[in-house]
């Protein structure tokens, strides 16, 4: 059945599985799982200690996974974070999905969480799939205006190929950029994250396995967020 969602909205559970009266157990999941991970426990025998302990949803557990980190990987993370005015002159290259697709939830009104390291991540992500929505553009907008306002030496967009649309995803971004003024590249690779860590240039990602990997980073989702979308749907788990 062809996929017809008009927005990265939120899951029809979500106002039980993440509203208020959730919070307490997903925070203490988030920091017991964050103890667990401190100490060498493998993420999938640590997640379903913790998820049956608090008896969790799969979709919570999902939630908790993205939200936990070891205090050595928070410490590590935060000591390569660059703020926006350390930009200038400076490439940045953006994990395109990763950022993409969370600005479009928060947008949606999706559930957008905050995590341990600072970072600000939706749920779903990308899996194989994607099509634009009705938030796709004024995404891409939000976040052209805001990496121009910094101004760094070149914005070049990295998407994973494999993912269904990325080849018409590409083109809007790049007719996009020509109609703003935005100097903006777009590659499509095969996968991003090993280039991504290696790249000498600052990278705007949430994706951890790159964030413990790479030489310079810019929290460029929650940044964004913050400063542009009110109304964002913020569940905090970061203590």
């Amino acid at each position: 059945m062809p996929d017809g969602r008009r927005h990265r909205g939120p899951h029809p559970a979500d106002a039980r599985l993440f509203g208020p009266a959730a919070w307490p157990a997903l925070r203490r999941a988030a920091e017991d799982l964050s103890w667990l991970l401190g100490r060498g426990y493998a993420t999938p025998s640590a997640l379903a200690i913790v998820g049956n302990r608090y008896r969790l949803t799969k979709r919570q557990r999902v939630a908790v996974s993205r939200c936990a980190a070891s205090e050595e990987a928070v410490t590590a993370r935060r000591r390569r974070e660059c703020r926006p005015e350390q930009l200038v002159g400076r490439a940045l290259w953006v994990d395109g999905y990763n950022v993409l697709t969370t600005i479009e939830a928060a947008m949606a009104g999706a559930v957008i969480l905050h995590a341990r390291d600072g970072c600000y991540r939706d749920i779903a992500g990308v899996h194989g799939s994607y099509r634009t929505v009705e938030e796709t553009l004024p995404a891409l907008r939000l976040l052209g205006e805001r990496i121009a306002a910094w101004q760094p030496s070149e914005c070049r967009w990295l998407f994973d190929s494999p993912v269904s649309n990325s080849g018409s995803l590409k083109k809007l971004v790049l007719e996009l950029a020509d109609r703003a003024g935005w100097p903006w590249q777009v590659e499509l690779l095969h996968d991003p994250d090993p280039v991504l860590a290696r790249a000498r240039a600052v990278v705007a990602t949430s994706d951890s396995a790159v964030l413990d990997r790479c030489a310079a980073w810019l929290n460029l989702a929650r940044r964004v967020v913050t400063t542009s979308i009110s109304d964002a749907r913020i569940v905090d788990l970061s203590q």
